[in-house]
């Protein structure tokens, strides 16, 4: 049991006058959220299901506390942030998995093994936020900009993910899978 739930987080925001609307949309134009996983949602088998993660390091105290490949997809998948993975092959075979997000003239990068469980826990909520927005909107979206969009970030992310595996084979990648345990599916 991980501790991001997605049923719990769509009770919250059901019960949140700013986020409530968010629910509602997207039950009237796409699909009921009810007794569902994310895995289940049109947005997940449209978009991030095409997103093949690599492993990453973690914070080590949290493992087995989240789903880490959905993390992955969650934020390659966003088109609000970017993201890099970057390695001192040398200190840690695994690498490091650094989101930025920019506002304004404020930029932050931070990596996920220097995340607290409070803050993970945001960025399940913060993400999936915005993959409900999108799925709403692409839905009725006349020239399918959300769909181009997606596509544009899968060709991306398909280049990066084959230079990434290029570059740890699938040999060490199957050795980083070993040192992190299996939550990452490959």
């Amino acid at each position: 049991m991980f501790l991001f739930d997605l049923q719990a987080y769509i009770e919250e925001m059901r019960e949140n006058p700013d986020k409530k609307e968010i629910v509602e949309q997207y039950e009237n134009i796409v699909e009921t959220l009810e007794g569902k996983e994310i895995q289940d949602l049109r947005f997940y088998q449209e978009y991030y299901s095409k997103i093949k993660a690599i492993p990453y390091n973690v914070p080590e105290e949290l493992i087995e506390e989240f789903d880490w490949d959905l993390l992955a997809k969650l934020v390659i998948g966003s088109f609000s942030s970017d993201y890099s993975f970057e390695s001192n092959e040398i200190e840690k075979p695994v690498p490091e998995f650094l989101i930025t997000v920019s506002s304004g003239k404020q930029t932050v990068s931070k990596t996920i093994s220097e995340l607290w469980s409070f803050q993970i826990l945001r960025l399940y909520e913060i993400y999936l936020e915005e993959a409900l927005k999108l799925q709403t909107v692409k839905e009725e979206d006349e020239l399918n900009s959300i769909a181009k969009e997606r596509k544009l970030r899968i060709t991306i992310w398909s280049k990066h993910y084959n230079k990434l595996a290029c570059k740890y084979g699938n040999s060490e990648i199957k050795k980083i899978k070993n040192e992190l345990g299996n939550f990452i599916d490959l």
